[in-house]
């Protein structure tokens, strides 16, 4: 079977990209999701989490070339880019510059989601940035989340219409999926083109964290086949040539037992227990 298994930044929370590359590779793991600066733990509500150093991507030419060198040495690949959103406030097209530095590392490609409540503005960011992503021989992903404006797998499948065939697939989020009500017939419906990628977690199906869905999604996972989501059926579902990104966020663990690494090999043991 092709190792498709990657390692997502929300699973580690942070951790500067050289050790996480080498991280993967020690789990067995083709690839990460990539970021260009470290979590926002304080707006997240724990200004405590103290794991690891600053760093930054965008500021540093010698973190870069480390980088490029960790990737060549391990052979992990960068396949996502994550931090690229649309927002009330903001256009896309300012984040020229890192979409610049994120081709320069070699990500496959860039996910997007949308804070702006503004569907046709919506439409038209995403549009934007599928062509800045594009430009620059990378892939587009737009991720449904249920609080987004994209929030479900047809909303999704309308954006990619929108924006034009063969120019946006989805990424699609084991919690979200299945929390906005889609189902496992939809996914083995859909057009296999359609998908670019997948990230596994485990929750309960009925959400019961009580500060909120997204800070249950960005801190509060569970580890793969000890909640209540069919990830077993849904990995099947799946084209098999798709990477699946680990994404078990549990920053009230990795605070108790300050090791990243351990958790990493856990929730990627747990994920391949599952068929990914």
């Amino acid at each position: 079977m092709t190792n498709r298994l990657g390692i997502e930044q929300l699973t580690v929370m942070g951790m500067p990209p050289v050790e996480l590359i080498e991280l993967t590779a020690k789990a067995g793991c083709a690839a990460i999701s990539g970021a260009l600066g470290p979590m926002p733990m304080a707006m997240f509500g724990f200004p405590e989490f103290d794991l690891y150093p600053a760093w930054s991507l965008e500021d540093d030419p010698v973190l870069q070339r480390e980088v490029k060198a960790a990737l060549k040495d391990t052979g992990v690949r960068i396949a996502l880019g994550e931090g690229f959103r649309v927002r009330e406030d903001g256009d896309v097209r300012t984040r020229a510059a890192a979409l610049d530095l994120m081709a320069d590392l070699g990500a496959e490609r860039i996910n997007a989601v949308s804070m702006e409540r503004d569907l046709p503005r919506t439409y038209d960011q995403l549009a934007h940035l599928a062509d800045m992503v594009i430009a620059r021989g990378m892939q587009f992903t737009i991720e449904f989340a249920p609080p987004n404006t994209i929030n479900s797998l047809e909303s999704a499948l309308a954006a990619i219409d929108h924006i034009g065939a063969g120019r946006a697939k989805m990424l699609i989020d084991a919690m979200h999926f299945f929390r906005s009500g889609a189902t496992l017939e939809q996914l083995c419906a859909l057009d296999p083109a359609l998908i670019g990628y997948a990230q596994i977690c485990d929750v309960p199906l009925i959400a019961t964290d009580p500060h909120g869905y997204m800070m249950e999604a960005t801190t509060a996972r569970m580890v793969p086949g000890s909640g209540e989501l069919p990830l077993a059926e849904w990995v099947a579902a799946l084209p098999a040539d798709v990477v699946i990104g680990v994404e078990v966020p549990m920053v009230e663990r990795l605070l108790a037992t300050r090791d990243p690494h351990a958790h990493v090999l856990d929730v990627v043991a747990a994920a391949r227990a599952q068929g990914a």
